[in-house]
């Protein structure tokens, strides 16, 4: 398999990043690019886009087919879900791929559900019945350990897309699908019986790549990244005798700096915290005694 573009040949020297090219990952995809400082500039309906400053280039896929492509050796590295990277390994157990990073976003579950009418509640009861997915090698393995406690076949049937209406033109009896807000289940008049597999977002790579120094270079970016909307930093001044209360509170990633200020017997410090706890630990820094409280985001780290 030869990836062209209507952009040309790619360029054989710069190391190959699968993205998704539409659907719920691109969107937080273009978002990590940016800030891990991978900057690109890609033309209306052109599907490889080449960034500045490192020799990279990306290359626009369905989110489906990424894995298989890094698999195959087709691009290097990519982004994808862990449930299309699970499907690609279930069906070709020997495709070199690496989940290198959980990248923490398009976090779902991919379950077996059925119609709310049928009140089904355990999978069970669905082993020898008719199955829809766009899973079929992880719905089959489920429902393996399932038909061989029954002693039943179960029928999986492979559609590429709408599958929660399965059940209501009567091609299934349950389906298998992932389940991001529950909205489009629901709407369907599906329920949960079952977890398959939970997901999100993960960067792979191929570990036969010939770019590996580069690989390292991106996997530290993203890295570094994904710590930054995670922490903020936050300074304050201190009388040293409440130090140890305020340090308490803010230990920081590793340890925090403290620095002596001019007027005697106070300090000044600088500690990460996380975003999500941030605006407690300001308050309760002001309760210990701290001042001048200020919170700053980060860009970018290396940790």
């Amino acid at each position: 398999m030869s990836l062209t573009s209507n952009a040309g040949t790619l360029k054989p020297a710069n190391i190959l990043i699968g993205v998704p090219k539409k659907g719920r990952l691109n969107e937080k995809v273009s978002k990590l690019l940016d800030g891990a400082g991978l900057e690109y500039r890609r033309p209306d309906r052109v599907d490889v886009a080449v960034c500045t400053g490192l020799p990279v280039t990306l290359v626009f896929l369905p989110a489906a087919d990424i894995a298989a492509y890094v698999g195959e050796g087709n691009v290097d590295m990519g982004i994808t879900g862990q449930d299309i990277l699970q499907e690609t390994l279930s069906e070709s157990p020997d495709a070199h791929i690496t989940e290198l990073l959980e990248l923490g976003f398009g976090k779902c579950s991919l379950s077996l559900q059925a119609p709310v009418k049928d009140k089904i509640l355990h999978a069970k009861k669905l082993s020898g019945c008719r199955i829809v997915t766009s899973f079929p090698a992880l719905t089959r393995a489920f429902f393996d350990k399932l038909d061989a406690e029954t002693g039943r076949h179960t029928k999986v049937r492979t559609v590429s897309g709408s599958v929660e209406a399965a059940c209501g033109l009567g091609l299934a009896d349950a389906v298998v699908d992932l389940v991001e807000t529950g909205t489009t289940m629901r709407a369907a008049g599906l329920d949960v019986v079952a977890e398959v597999m939970v997901s999100q977002a993960v960067l792979i790579a191929n570990p036969n790549s010939s770019h590996q120094d580069l690989i390292a270079l991106i996997l530290k970016r993203i890295e570094g990244y994904i710590t930054a909307t995670q922490y903020m930093m936050i300074s304050y001044n201190v009388r040293r005798e409440s130090l140890g209360k305020t340090l308490a509170i803010t230990p920081g990633k590793r340890s925090p700096t403290v620095s002596t200020l001019e007027e005697d017997g106070w300090v000044a410090v600088q500690a990460l915290v996380r975003r999500k706890e941030s605006n407690v630990k300001m308050d309760q820094l002001h309760d210990a005694g701290a001042t001048d409280i200020l919170l700053f985001p980060i860009s970018n780290s290396r940790m």
